[in-house]
């Protein structure tokens, strides 16, 4: 049986191109390599999931290859990955200290991977200041972290940091596209988009989920089997409901509500995906605020159809009332009740939005 190879690492990115949704950041490194202005010590901040490690290990290769005729020389012995959340002590730093002193026997420099830098101790943090400040000229550290506030200012002030973002829908819903097609995988654009809202902007968590949902839909990856194995409720399913809100038709709403829980979705999940979804009406109505949707094409269409049968009132009241129905919702003991109260006041706002 052939050992089965996980998205994440499969599709690791190996060069700054193939690193997704971080183009500013990639574009500097590489101007910064070509110029010869890479600072000596850097920290990659931010989510996790968005690439900071995969850049890292990119960086790290690129500065010893640039000027070589092989290119596909790793220089795996030029570089280090310390792991700080198991290495945190004085006396880790303090082998490390002497470690760098030492010159590169191949290539020009030694690389340095720190991740979870946060994690140091304030002993080791203190350890490690001198040598950060000023390292020998063969030494270049990449500290990587998903919490900055926790670092020391003095670590902070001896870096030059780069902060990565979350990566967007858009941007992780193509990735994932691209893997799907590759491996020959049937699929629905509605399924990825799915799956890219599940994975929060992390592009690791996004590979995960896809995995497991190729194995769970037997490689024919459809918004139902999706969403309901995500536990995730569809774009459909809230234009469903707001049609039925803005007919007031209070039966059939209360009715589609049960069905909902019958199948097992949270109810909570429901009022904040519906609030959503009435934010997303109120952003189609202008042209210009299009861009602040992160659905697909076929989606937006539905949105700018839906949003011209909703007046504006009526969608700032559906917001109000939801976000309300979302802060009592710890503190009532009949919860579905409160859900269903604000189903039915929503269903009455159109008489009076108009």
């Amino acid at each position: 049986m052939e050992t089965f190879v996980v998205s994440a690492l499969k599709y690791r990115p190996q060069t700054f191109e193939e690193v997704v949704g971080q183009k500013a950041i990639t574009q500097t490194l590489d101007n910064a390599i070509a110029k010869n202005q890479l600072a000596q010590a850097l920290l990659f901040c931010g989510p996790r999931g968005v690439g900071k490690t995969s850049c890292a290990r990119i960086l790290a290769k690129k500065i010893n290859s640039q000027g070589k005729n092989d290119a596909d020389q790793d220089f795996a012995f030029n570089i280090f990955e310390l792991d700080a959340a198991s290495n945190n002590s004085v006396d880790d730093i303090r082998s490390l200290n002497e470690q760098v002193r030492i010159p590169p026997q191949v290539g020009t420099h030694k690389i340095y991977i720190i991740d979870e830098v946060h994690m140091l101790s304030i002993g080791a943090f203190n350890a490690f200041l001198k040598t950060l400040e000023e390292p020998p000229k063969h030494v270049i550290f990449i500290l990587a972290t998903t919490e900055k506030q926790k670092i020391i200012p003095t670590i902070l002030s001896r870096c030059q940091t780069y902060d990565f973002k979350r990566i967007s829908v858009a941007d992780c819903k193509e990735h994932l596209k691209k893997i799907a097609e590759d491996q020959k995988i049937q699929f629905e654009e509605e399924a990825l988009d799915l799956i890219a809202q599940k994975a929060d902007g992390a592009m690791r968590d996004a590979l995960s989920i896809y995995d497991r949902m190729v194995s769970f839909s037997n490689q024919q990856l459809t918004v139902k089997s999706v969403s309901e194995n995500l536990n995730v409720l569809d774009h459909e399913t809230f234009f469903s409901v707001t049609s039925l809100i803005l007919k007031h038709d209070i039966p059939a709403l209360l009715l589609a509500f049960d069905e909902l829980l019958q199948k097992g979705f949270d109810e909570i999940q429901f009022v904040s995906g519906l609030g959503l979804h009435f934010r997303n009406l109120m952003v189609s109505k202008e042209n210009s605020t299009l861009k602040l949707l992160e659905v697909s094409n076929t989606t937006q269409e539905k949105y700018k159809i839906q949003t011209q049968e909703a007046p504006l009132s009526l969608l700032l009241e559906a917001i109000d009332l939801t976000s309300k129905c979302e802060l009592d919702y710890r503190n009532t003991k009949n919860k579905r009740l409160l859900i269903e109260l604000c189903l039915m006041q929503l269903a009455s706002l159109h008489f009076e939005g108009k």
